[in-house]
C-alpha cells in the first residue's frame, strides 16, 4: 500500500472514505466528535440505532455522509477509552483494512492517526499504523494457479494527524513502519512456501538476491563439504538424513564502524522437520515446513536493517537444512561431537533444533559479537507453557532480557521470560557423552534452553523460543512474521 501524511480540514477531505475511531459505549474521540458536529449529529444516530458498540474490531459503513466531502464514513471500535494502548490501534486498524477490502474501496483517509495511547507519540502511533496495515493487507498467493475472489486491500491511505507540527513524526513513522512491514511479509513468505520450493538451497539464493539488492549486506553460503570440514558435527549429524544439502548461510550487514561488535541474529532454518527416525505423527505433520521460521525471521529482520540504513553492524547465521528418516539419518543412541568439541547423546532425533543451532551458536564466536540472540520454532513445551500469544524468552542476562521483553511490549510482539537456573541443568545428563540432546518431559521448553546455553556462555546471549508464534494453523493457517517486529524495536533502541 501506498501511504502518506495529512493535516488540515477534516470535512474538506475528498476522500473514497474516512475512518474515524469510536470509543466502546460508543463515546466519540476528538477528532469522531467534530465530525459528528460537522454531520449535525450524524454519528451519534447512527449508533443509537444500530448494534454497533465501539467495542474492538466492530465497524459501521455510512454513506454519503452529510457535511462532508468524504464519500463513506467507516466507524471502527477501538474499546474502552482508559484501556486505550497501541494493541488496541492495532486491532483498530487491522478491522478498518478488512472493512474497507470487503467494501471494494480503494483510498481512504485515516483518522485513527489521532488517538492518544498513554505513553506513545504520533510518530509510533504512525508506524503501528502502517505496521498492522501491512499485516491486515498480506497475501499468499503465489502457489495458486487462480487468484483468489477475496478483495484486494486499499491502494491508498492517507494518515490524518491533529496539527501540521506532527506531519513531521508521523513521516517518519510511516517510514519505520514500512520498512518493519516489508521485513515481516518477507519472512511469511519464506515461512509460506512449500518444503518442495523453500529449501536450504532455496533459502541460500534467496540471501545471495538480498546481497545483490543492498550494497551494505554481503552473503557467504557453506555447503556440505564446508560444515563436516570444520567439524560442525552436531549440524551434520541432522541433515545427513536428506537428500537436499544443507546450507550455513552466513550474512554481514555493514552500516556501523568497521571497529564495531556485530550484532548477532541466529535462525534455525529446519525447511522441514519429519522428527528424523524419531518419527513424528502424521497429524498436522504438513505445519513443519514452518520449522525454518527462525530463518525466515534473520532473513526479515537484516531487510528491514538495509531498507532503513541502520547505523550498526549485524551478523546474520542460518543452518538450513530437513529433518528426514533416511537410512544414513541419525539414530536415537547416536553420539555427535559438535563444532565446540563437546559431544552429545542424541535420544530424541527430533530434538534436532537445537543440534544445527549449537554449531552455529559456536561458529557466532568467530565475530566477537556485542550480543546473540537466536530464534527457534524449537519445542512444543514452549507452546504447552505459554500457548499461541508470547513467545519463550531465556537469557542468563537480565538486562538483555529486560530489554527484549521492553520492546515486545512495544512492537505488540510479546514475549515471556522463563528460568535458565541450574536446577534444570542434570536434566541433561548422559551416562555416555558430555550431555543429551533431551531432559525429561517436564520443563522440556527449560532444558532445550539449558542445552543452548552450553554453547552460548563466551558472550552475551538471549534465546527465543518461537514455536507457538511463528504460525498459525487452522482456518488462519499461515507465518505470522513473528519476531521480526520485536527484534527491529529491540535494535531500533540499541541503535539510540
Amino acid at each position: 500500500m501506498q501511504y502518506s501524511v495529512v493535516s488540515g480540514s477534516i470535512s474538506t477531505r475528498k476522500t473514497a472514505c474516512l475512518v474515524a475511531a469510536v470509543y466502546q459505549g460508543g463515546e466519540l474521540p476528538d477528532a469522531t466528535r467534530a465530525i459528528d458536529k460537522t454531520t449535525r449529529g450524524a454519528i451519534a444516530k447512527h449508533i443509537r440505532g444500530s448494534a454497533f458498540d465501539g467495542k474492538h474490531g466492530d465497524h459501521l459503513l455510512l454513506f454519503d455522509p452529510a457535511g462532508l466531502k468524504a464519500e463513506r464514513l467507516l466507524l471502527v471500535g477501538v474499546g474502552e477509552k482508559k484501556t486505550l494502548d497501541l494493541a488496541a490501534l492495532r486491532k483498530a486498524v487491522r478491522a478498518s483494512v478488512k472493512a474497507l477490502a470487503d467494501a471494494g474501496i480503494g483510498e481512504a483517509t485515516s483518522l485513527l492517526t489521532t488517538l492518544k495511547p498513554a505513553g506513545f507519540n504520533v510518530e509510533a502511533v504512525a508506524r503501528a499504523t502502517v505496521e498492522a496495515s501491512e499485516h491486515a493487507a498480506y497475501r499468499f498467493e503465489r502457489m495458486k494457479s487462480k487468484q483468489s475472489s477475496r478483495a484486494p486491500a486499499p491502494r491508498k491511505i492517507a494518515l490524518h494527524v491533529a496539527t501540521s507540527t506532527q506531519l513531521a513524526p508521523a513521516r517518519r513513522g510511516v517510514n519505520t513502519g514500512g520498512a518493519v512491514g516489508l521485513g515481516v511479509a518477507l519472512a511469511r513468505d519464506l515461512g509460506n512456501l512449500p518444503a518442495n520450493v523453500c529449501t536450504p538451497s532455496y533459502l541460500a539464493s534467496e540471501a545471495r538476491k538480498m546481497a545483490r539488492k543492498y550494497a551494505s549486506l554481503k552473503v557467504k553460503v557453506l555447503g556440505e563439504t564446508d560444515i563436516k570440514r570444520l567439524g560442525m558435527g552436531d549440524f551434520w549429524g541432522v541433515a545427513r538424513g536428506s537428500s537436499q544439502p544443507p546450507r550455513l548461510i552466513l550474512f554481514e550487514y555493514s552500516g556501523g564502524r568497521k571497529s564495531e561488535q556485530p550484532v548477532a541474529l541466529v535462525g534455525k532454518g529446519v525447511t522441514f522437520d519429519a522428527g528424523g527416525i524419531s518419527l513424528k505423527p502424521p497429524a498436522r505433520m504438513d505445519e513443519m515446513k514452518f520449522d525454518m521460521c527462525g530463518a525466515a525471521s534473520v532473513f526479515g529482520t537484516l531487510k528491514v536493517a538495509c531498507e532503513m540504513k541502520l547505523p550498526m553492524n549485524i551478523v546474520g547465521i542460518t543452518p538450513a537444512t530437513e529433518n528426514l528418516p533416511d537410512g544414513n539419518a541419525v539414530k536415537p543412541g547416536d553420539i555427535l561431537t559438535s563444532l565446540s568439541g563437546q559431544t552429545v547423546e542424541v535420544l530424541n532425533t527430533d530434538a534436532e533444533g537445537r543440534l544445527i543451532l549449537s554449531d552455529a551458536l559456536t561458529y557466532v564466536g568467530r565475530y566477537k559479537p556485542r550480543v546473540v540472540v537466536d530464534m527457534a520454532t524449537l519445542t512444543g513445551a514452549c507452546v504447552v507453557a505459554l500457548g499461541h500469544h508470547a513467545s519463550g524468552l531465556m537469557s542468563p542476562d537480565d538486562k538483555l532480557a529486560e530489554d527484549l521483553l521492553a520492546a515486545g511490549e512495544r512492537a505488540g510482539d510479546r514475549a515471556w521470560r522463563l528460568p535458565l537456573w541450574d536446577d534444570y541443568q542434570s536434566e541433561l545428563d548422559s551416562n555416555f557423552a558430555d550431555f543429551a540432546n533431551v531432559g525429561g518431559r517436564e520443563g522440556g521448553a527449560i532444558t532445550a534452553g539449558c542445552f543452548l546455553w552450553r554453547f552460548a556462555k563466551d558472550y552475551k546471549w538471549a534465546h527465543l523460543d518461537i514455536a507457538g508464534t511463528a504460525w498459525d494453523s487452522g482456518a488462519k493457517k499461515g507465518a505470522t512474521g513473528r519476531p521480526v517486529g520485536l527484534l527491529c524495536e529491540w535494535l531500533l533502541n540499541l541503535k539510540k
